[in-house]
């Protein structure tokens, strides 16, 4: 997960509610036991740079009673859209108890996600994104031709999603807005069904920091964008005196994409995963230091006949000497004898040059004279 500004996130009663992590994801409760109300705060990407649908079922899980409502309030860019579907499917397992709640923004696959919620209820100043499935990848034309054929059964779990909160809705019309990326407003929304009421409007920062994310969307609203890229003003009540320098906001589907092309590039495709793995895409820098490290782990196990090992080293992150030394033990160990010698030669060290033999005369002459029966050759004399 990227480093981002944590955001201020209220309950009904307005006290902050502390997120621990940095992925703005927390749950609690609040009321006596028998008047209780779960809340679940979905505030930033979902999937695996962000809030996965595992961490979310388990935990609400662990705090669901069965009984009490729950509130799942979204406030997302989207991200995985399976994991969007699975939070989906685990809101609309709670029935007539679960409210969904647009607070910003529910794009992409957070569209899908609240829509598994029995009502759902979206700020007055707030919006809903649908779009089709988008990938990137690497590989040859079958490749592709696969990639594409997943997208389109994906579109359709995009649209059954959507028809099992409207179910109403002219399915002509809802392709024609998932294919074109819509922006929704509150009323827009409740108008196609797939929100129920517009709420009070809320003050809440609409992408969590999360603009260059965002950016990445065709048609998004210029005014949200401007939003954006308006500063936060400070709150006396809650900030400390000595606030930290904000880290930068970073891009991690487009480090992702960047670490897939490298890959390719290089003829090392195999370590796209070990990489986004060992790099967790924390900033342009270390996933540059990554791409560098991965290809001189990869040589060095090609060089030692080894390369089904570059995988693992990658994935733990090895440099170059970690992976050398691993790499000659088992060698050593499985009796080849080869060993791997990156070190350059030593400046002072003179080649050797190769000495002529030099010819004798003697043995010449000895040899010819042998050659005719022990009479010297009278070849020159006849020109005498």
């Amino acid at each position: 997960m990227s480093k981002k500004t944590r955001p201020r996130i209220y309950d009904k009663a307005g006290k902050l509610v502390k997120v621990e992590d940095k992925s703005w994801y927390a749950l609690q409760a609040s009321g006596e036991a028998n008047q209780r109300t779960i809340e679940v705060f979905v505030y930033g990407e979902i999937g695996g740079w962000g809030i996965t649908a595992n961490q979310f079922s388990q935990d609400l899980r662990a705090m669901d009673d069965g009984v009490s409502p729950v509130i799942a309030a979204f406030n997302s860019v989207g991200g995985d859209l399976f994991d969007g579907l699975a939070m989906h499917n685990a809101l609309a397992r709670l029935g007539e108890r679960c409210t969904g709640r647009i607070d910003a923004l529910a794009a992409s696959a957070a569209s899908v996600a609240v829509c598994g919620a029995h009502r759902v209820v979206i700020a007055a100043n707030a919006m809903m994104m649908i779009h089709n499935p988008w990938t990137y990848m690497a590989g040859d034309a079958e490749d592709f031709r696969k990639v594409a054929d997943v997208l389109d059964q994906t579109t359709e779990a995009i649209i059954a999603s959507y028809k099992a909160k409207a179910p109403n809705i002219d399915e002509v019309e809802l392709r024609r807005l998932v294919a074109a990326e819509t922006w929704l407003t509150a009323n827009e929304a409740v108008a196609l069904g797939l929100a129920d009421e517009v709420g009070d409007g809320v003050k809440v920062k609409a992408c969590l920091g999360q603009g260059a994310v965002l950016q990445r969307y065709q048609h998004a609203p210029a005014e949200l964008l401007a939003q954006l890229e308006a500063p936060e003003e400070p709150d006396p009540d809650n900030e400390p005196e000595d606030t930290p320098p904000t880290p930068p906001v970073v891009d991690s589907t487009k480090l992702a994409l960047m670490i897939t092309q490298r890959c390719a590039e290089a003829g090392i495709s195999n370590l796209v995963a070990p990489l986004l793995s060992s790099t967790k895409l924390e900033s342009e820098e270390i996933v540059q230091a990554g791409l560098t490290r991965a290809k001189a782990v990869n040589d060095l196990c090609v060089a030692a006949r080894l390369p089904e090992f570059s995988a693992e080293y990658v994935a733990a992150g090895l440099d170059a000497v970690a992976v050398r030394a691993r790499l000659f033990d088992k060698i050593v160990s499985s009796g080849k004898g080869f060993e791997i010698d990156n070190s350059l030669p030593l400046d002072d060290d003179t080649p050797l040059q190769p000495q002529a033999k030099q010819p004798n005369s003697g043995s010449i002459w000895a040899a010819r004279k042998a050659a005719h029966g022990g009479k010297p050759n009278t070849a020159r004399g006849a020109h005498s």
